[in-house]
């Protein structure tokens, strides 16, 4: 059959009207929608600077607390005799020429800020709210690096537990309460190694289950 020329030059936007409107086509032309992507609700951030500061505050303490597990039965493997609690809160600690690096930081730190003389029998007290405070607080920034990462890992702890390790090799000698690096041996560079290792995996592990 031949089309009449008028046909041929008609305009397609008029075709495509027709077509569009016509009672057997109606709906056929029509795009199909995906519905996932364009319903989908927006969802709102769930991780937020203080959200991630918390969390990383408690899985700080864990780690800790992880830690000091290692340590203590460390302790007792090698003959001490002290129990859980009196090993924890340094119930041996009377005097500042007993007490260990963190206590000693925190004596500087206070009678350094304020002006005082703290006593010796201080010297327990500011040793346990060093050590769990170094703790927490290197926690705390953990999560807040982490937490901005797309896919955080348990397996970060290890290189954050090194880190926090080598940190104290570098600030504690400055600070004149450590010896350098290279002063001591491969043994109690390991053990001490191994349990900031214990730290680091331990607060990685908490902070991901407060994650979910």
């Amino acid at each position: 059959m031949h089309w009449p020329s008028r046909a041929i030059g008609k305009d397609m936007s008029e075709l495509k009207a027709a077509h569009r409107n016509h009672p057997g086509t109606r709906g056929i032309m029509r795009p199909v929608r995906n519905r996932k992507a364009s319903e989908a609700p927006s969802r709102s951030p769930t991780v937020t600077p203080l959200g991630a500061v918390v969390r990383g505050i408690v899985a700080g303490a864990a780690g800790t607390a992880a830690m000091d597990a290692l340590l203590f039965a460390r302790y007792r493997r090698s003959g001490g005799t002290s129990n859980a609690e009196e090993w924890e809160s340094s119930a041996g600690v009377t005097t500042w020429e007993q007490a260990p690096a963190p206590a000693q930081v925190g004596r500087r730190l206070v009678e350094g800020l304020f002006g005082i003389t703290l006593a010796p029998t201080r010297a327990r007290l500011v040793n346990n709210v060093m050590h769990w405070g170094y703790g927490i607080v290197n926690g705390a920034q953990y999560g807040i690096v982490v937490e901005s990462l797309p896919s955080p890992r348990i397996l970060y702890g290890l290189p954050f537990g090194a880190v926090v390790w080598a940190s104290g090799y570098v600030i504690l000698p400055a600070a004149k309460l450590y010896e350098p690096l290279w002063k001591y041996d491969r043994k109690t560079l390991l053990n001490d190694l191994s349990a900031h290792l214990v730290y680091g995996l331990g607060t990685a592990t908490a902070l991901r289950l407060l994650s979910r």
